[in-house]
């Protein structure tokens, strides 16, 4: 269905933008990660793009979500400006980042918000055609400053002519919208003759394949309608031809050409190392020398104390150690090349057989991940106010090596997100079973009962029945005034939700919780789990335990520290 044209750039198009853009990534990107051969054939960066613009979308979501609510910058409801509009939308791509696509991709709306929020913090909240040439503009810039090795024939070459294009053009937003996608897709159908192994593999740049959808859906957001016309490598992505392995294997370095200059295929880095990094820029302007002495694909982007890099090496304890000398890295990934990508090889190991049983959850501190880890199970963590996103738990899945998975959300507002990540799985052949744990106690009680050795069916019906069994409970510190089942609530009050409702309001964390439990008891139990986080007073869990077992005799507690979780106390009875 066709949609509702926008005229201006504000912040509804560039929520409208964003949601096109993650839905065409979501459509693509098989197609994209078929094409995928430089600067690494691994076959992924349709997906780390679509992770990339997924996390962008989310942060965008949350800022309408925020205004709507009150609690965005300005503390009143309503609309946010396209300023905060286009800072979520450059903030969650950061953050989100996957690969080296997609860390370019987040320096491109890095880029463009720039612009956009320099010039709706004037008068005007929105931009029009001239505003938006210079936002592609600067996005193209801003991207290729951020590769320490640019190489043309990739996404960065696409880019520049995108705001080659839009420069000459003239007009409102759809135009100039219309123009960048067409410039980009006349220079992505060039870049087989301008990268060497694209030529070999027959194939366009899968960034720039993925940057003109992205414009096609910047074009879908001012014109109300897809571009037509088609993509190069669009078409027939099923019979896109892959290289193999001997093709792959004459992959020239970057920034080399011709056959003498070849790189061996067994030579490569074997790691790609991705981290956030809090770092002030000069600390991050000598990272850059470091990191470009240690390894390829550099790419360093963000500002104003927050970065993400990328890079792919040997040692990547000495690219982590790099980045611990400039700040605070975070967030680190780091991701051995598997067997059968360029960098390996004939000479890796032999690929790992699959185990017949995992289970993958979402947990909400350190300490429950390494307690899940201890029982056996794939962890995602999800850290307060960061919620994993589905591409992040189709990873885990992936990771697990399993042909079954049974997957543990642990956040009733991450069910659908799960069952999102469930379907994806289930399309590249993973048996998945979502259980809508809505608690991580839940979770701790489903994984209690679980036997890999009982057929799939059984063990889910038992680790359901067990986690339906466990009622849940946490405690938080409320943020601002505001009505609860339990009444009106102040700032800094403590809560204690039963269920996911306020049942209790108390000024004391340790009586709020004794209070919480008592109401949890009265429909009995004969167990209760307690998981401390880090801001939890040091004598709650002694004083808890006295309670239960003075109060009720048959009743058993155990407690665990959850580490850096965002509730006080999370609990459990079953």
């Amino acid at each position: 269905m066709p949609q509702v044209p926008q005229t201006f750039f504000d912040a509804l198009a560039v929520r409208t933008w964003c949601g096109l853009a993650l839905a065409a990534l979501g459509r693509a990107r098989e197609e994209i990660d078929a094409i995928n051969v430089y600067p690494v054939a691994d076959g992924d960066t349709g997906t780390n793009l679509y992770l990339t613009l997924e996390s962008a979308c989310a942060a965008v979501e949350a800022a309408f979500a925020g205004h709507e609510t009150g609690t965005g910058p300005a503390g009143t409801a309503g609309a946010p400006t396209l300023a905060d509009a286009a800072r979520a939308m450059a903030h969650g791509a950061l953050i989100g980042a996957r690969g080296n696509s997609g860390t370019i991709m987040a320096q491109l709306l890095r880029g463009m918000a720039q612009v956009l929020a320099a010039d709706a913090d004037g008068e005007s909240a929105h931009i029009d055609g001239p505003g938006l040439c210079l936002a592609l503009r600067h996005a193209a810039d801003a991207a290729r400053q951020a590769v320490a090795h640019p190489v043309e024939g990739t996404v960065l070459t696409v880019a520049s002519a995108a705001a080659d294009a839009a420069t000459e053009a003239e007009g409102d937003c759809g135009t100039v919208a219309r123009a960048a996608y067409e410039g980009a897709s006349a220079a992505l159908a060039a870049t087989p003759g301008q990268l060497a192994v694209l030529g070999r593999a027959g194939v366009v740049d899968a960034g720039g394949r993925g940057l003109v959808t992205v414009l096609g859906a910047l074009v879908e957001t001012f014109r109300g309608e897809a571009p037509g016309g088609g993509v190069p490598g669009a078409a027939g992505a099923a019979r896109v031809r892959v290289p193999i392995r001997s093709e792959v294997a004459e992959v020239p370095a970057p920034g080399l050409d011709g056959p003498d200059e070849c790189a061996d295929a067994a030579s490569g880095p074997a790691f790609e190392v991705i981290y956030l990094l809090e770092a002030e820029d000069a600390a991050v302007a000598r990272l850059r020398e470091r990191l470009d002495g240690l390894g390829d694909s550099l790419v360093v982007v963000g500002g104003d104390g927050l970065w993400n890099v990328h890079v792919h090496v040997d040692d990547a304890g000495a690219a982590v150690e790099a980045g611990v000398e400039a700040g605070r890295p975070y967030r680190i990934r780091i991701t051995h090349f598997g067997v059968g990508d360029v960098h390996t090889g004939g000479a890796g190991r032999p690929p790992r057989e699959r185990v017949q049983r995992a289970v993958v959850a979402v947990v909400p501190g350190e300490g429950l991940a390494g307690l899940y880890g201890a029982a056996g199970a794939t962890t995602v963590l999800a850290r307060p106010g960061e919620p994993p996103v589905s591409g992040e738990l189709v990873e885990a899945v992936r990771r697990a090596h399993a042909r079954e998975v049974v997957l543990l959300p642990n956040d009733a507002d991450l069910r659908h997100t799960a069952a999102a990540a469930a379907e994806q799985a289930r399309s590249e052949g993973i048996r998945v079973a979502l259980i809508p744990t809505r608690s991580a106690v839940q979770g701790i009680a489903a994984l209690a009962v679980h036997e890999p050795e009982r057929r799939f069916d059984e063990d889910v019906v038992a680790m359901t029945s067990a986690a339906g069994a466990t009622r849940y409970a946490e405690l938080a510190v409320a943020e601002r005034q505001s009505w609860t089942m339990a009444g009106i609530c102040q700032t800094g009050d403590v809560l204690g939700l039963i269920d996911g409702d306020v049942a209790v309001i108390g000024s004391d964390v340790t009586a709020t919780a004794e209070a919480v439990i008592d109401r949890m008891l009265q429909a009995g139990g004969e167990m209760v789990t307690l998981v401390l986080g880090d801001e939890a007073p040091q004598s709650i869990a002694g004083h808890l335990e006295a309670r239960v077992r003075e109060g009720y005799l048959a009743v058993d507690t155990v407690v665990y520290r959850g580490g850096r979780q965002g509730a006080l106390l999370l609990i459990g009875v079953e």
